[in-house]
């Protein structure tokens, strides 16, 4: 089990400084988040500026670019680490896709799971293992002439994860990726009976079994040295869980804790634009099942308590301290006790 840390992407000259500071921190890897800027440009900028902090996109869209062109980038990615970079792919939402990028969605679980093989088969292509060739429902790739080819490298191909909340995206997954990112609205309860079968399904039909694969776990924290600091972390935390769930298709989030209705609820909360409502929509009895509230010394451990359990390869991600450093530039060395802990736990039992 490790800490990793988040990140939205940057002016490149300021992840930069940033991403020598996580490092030194403690964190095993950076997630790079894309929305007004490039995640993958952000990743570059913190790989040349740093020696063994991984690193990797959390997540890059898929549709607006074509699995050539993704798997050029994260290729040089992966070269220009040493192999610390990690590709993660999501679909966004239709709205996006199809009016801010001019894309086309549909049927966006079989069109990323086709998404994830064709770039594997691109990748074989470029090491010479074989010659370009993918057919399937939305993509083809059969030309590969040596010369628009980047050929091989020395590190591994990168490992490819996906996001997902609901089963099919959760089998899927399971079936043709190396790890998973859970969205940052979940609960321990909700990724294990709703996800990790899923998941394991999915392992099961391509022949593997958890181990190797990895659980990247976004947690929204409630931290503080005083209750004060606390109460007002938590006051930060409820508005997010609020926006998160008033998006209708993760309403099972919230009805595995019998909330049944909040998601309707918040939605039309949003549409008329009280968002005031919202935050008092989601009581403190729904906000502790979604988030983890704990001072600073007992942090480390809380975290290794509530997920440490869900597989052997779990990555935790602070979803928080990026909005925390905007008040509190010394909050990271409070991050590297916290590190430290989670870091050094091993929740699976010895074997016998």
């Amino acid at each position: 089990m490790k800490l990793d840390f988040m990140s939205g992407a940057l002016e490149l000259r300021d992840m930069q400084r940033l991403a020598p500071k996580v490092e030194a921190a403690g964190f095993g890897s950076m997630w790079l988040t894309e929305s007004g800027r490039t995640a993958y440009l952000s990743c570059a900028a913190a790989g040349l500026a740093t020696d063994t902090l991984g690193m990797g996109t959390a997540i890059a869209v898929a549709f607006p670019r074509s699995p050539m062109v993704t798997a050029s980038t994260a290729w040089e990615l992966a070269e220009a680490t040493d192999g610390r970079f990690t590709l993660g792919l999501g679909t966004q939402v239709k709205a996006h896709i199809e009016r801010r990028y001019s894309s086309e969605y549909s049927h966006p679980g079989p069109r990323l799971k086709e998404y994830v093989e064709s770039i594997k088969a691109i990748f074989r292509a470029f090491r010479g293992e074989e010659k370009l060739h993918y057919e399937g429902d939305f993509y083809s790739f059969s030309l590969l002439p040596r010369q628009w080819s980047p050929g091989p490298i020395d590190q591994p191909d990168p490992k490819i994860f996906v996001s997902a909340v609901l089963p099919w995206m959760s089998r899927m997954a399971g079936e043709v990726c190396d790890g998973v990112h859970i969205h940052p609205f979940n609960s321990p309860d909700y990724i294990r009976r709703h996800q990790m079968p899923a998941i394991e399904e999915g392992l099961a039909r391509s022949g593997r079994s958890l181990d190797g694969f990895t659980l990247v776990i976004p947690v929204m924290t409630a931290v503080g040295d005083t209750e004060d600091e606390v109460t007002a972390t938590r006051e930060h935390a409820r508005l997010m869980i609020a926006f998160y769930g008033s998006t209708r298709t993760y309403s099972p989030v919230f009805e595995t804790h019998g909330f049944d209705g909040l998601s309707e609820d918040l939605h039309a909360l949003q549409r008329a634009g009280d968002f005031a409502g919202m935050a008092s929509a989601v009581t403190d009895e729904v906000l502790d099942n979604y988030i983890v509230s704990a001072g600073w010394s007992d942090l480390g451990d809380a975290l290794v308590a509530r997920y440490g359990s869900l597989g052997p390869d779990i990555r935790i991600v602070t979803y928080t301290a990026t909005h925390q450093l905007t008040t509190d530039p010394e909050v990271l060395d409070k991050w590297a006790d916290v590190a430290d802990t989670v870091n050094r736990s091993d929740p699976r039992p010895a074997a016998s």
